[in-house]
């Protein structure tokens, strides 16, 4: 591996990167670009260009500090073959994209020429495929998860279930789960409209009847009031107003797992994989699914599909090894 020391450009002192964080927002390259993302990207690209910062000056700079507009095309190129080196094909082009889009800005803002920004934003992807990371919940690992919050009886117990439900039953991210509203609920319909997803997109989703009954036992708890559908409760069971944090999910599933026996780690995500892996398998077409999940593109979609690992088993399957198994002495 490359020493990351040779690939920060000869011109970057330190006095210009620091003298970068006085700059105002709307001049700063990695401000504005980040501030043309929703929030959860903007958090998801904030640590990708912190991570190529830290990789160009061995950890002294991140996305504030580092001088952005001194980068040329054989840093960038450097970059690439250190991000391909480190991550796998998905996570570095993620990063690549995010220098990219700070590249562009240091165009627009006049802080670069523009050939040179050109230029050093002109780096291909990273080619590969990796099998899909994380994974689907069995359908007795839901369950468990909807009996260990039907024993606790206090309203933790309603929420935790609503969560739950929304989670599989809607397929929303940890970020849109928290930004729902009452008034986002059609109680009448079973619709959820989805607020604020990636990319600022809106979509409707529509709750089936399990799961519409998970919001109602909650919205006996909560009441109808304007404002967030979910909210934190203390040990008192004291409904604590305002917005949760996206991670009351994270925590929600993992003390609920841990009631439930269930010792095989998942996330929040797990259940967005569940719910297009579900729907895919009985049957629905996968631009509905596309739709429904809130992903740009259809080969997002793909990726979460497990009825091609299952063709593989059952062709495996067919297959006949002659093993003999040792003969006793």
């Amino acid at each position: 591996m490359m020493n990351s020391t040779a690939l920060v450009p000869q011109t970057a002192s330190t006095d210009s990167a620091l003298r970068l964080t006085d700059l105002p927002a709307d001049k700063h390259p990695a401000a504005t670009y980040l501030a043309h993302l929703a929030p959860g990207s903007r958090r998801t690209m904030h640590q990708a260009l912190d991570t190529i910062a830290g990789i160009l000056s061995s950890g002294r700079h991140d996305a504030w500090t580092l001088p952005w507009a001194e980068l040329r095309a054989q840093h960038t190129e450097a970059i690439r073959a250190e991000l391909a080196a480190r991550f796998a094909p998905a996570t570095a082009n993620k990063c690549l994209a995010a220098l990219r889009g700070v590249l562009r800005q240091c165009r627009r803002l006049h802080l670069m020429p523009a050939n040179d920004a050109m230029e050093a934003a002109d780096i291909a992807g990273v080619r590969g495929r990796r099998e899909p990371s994380g994974r689907a919940l069995s359908s007795g690992e839901l369950k468990a998860l909807f009996e260990a919050c039907a024993r606790d009886p206090r309203p933790q117990g309603r929420r935790d279930s609503c969560a739950i439900a929304i989670l599989h039953a809607g397929g929303l991210r940890r970020a849109e789960l928290s930004n729902l509203d009452v008034s986002d609920y059609d109680k009448e319909t079973g619709a959820l409209k989805v607020r604020c997803g990636k990319g600022n997109a809106e979509r409707t989703v529509f709750l089936n009847a399990g799961a519409q009954q998970a919001v109602a036992e909650w919205l006996r708890v909560r009441g109808s009031e304007p404002g967030p559908l979910l909210c934190g409760i203390n040990k008192g069971g004291v409904l604590i107003p305002g917005r949760p944090n996206p991670q009351l999910a994270r925590v929600v599933l993992r003390t609920r797992a841990r009631q439930a026996g269930i010792t095989a780690p998942f996330s929040p995500h797990s259940l967005r994989r569940t719910f297009v892996g579900d729907l895919l398998e009985v049957g629905v077409d996968i631009s509905t699914v596309q739709q429904l999940a809130g992903h740009a593109s259809v080969v997002t979609t793909q990726r979460y599909d497990r009825r091609p690992l299952a063709a593989r088993r059952a062709a495996a399957s067919k297959l006949h090894t002659p093993y003999l198994a040792p003969r006793a002495a």
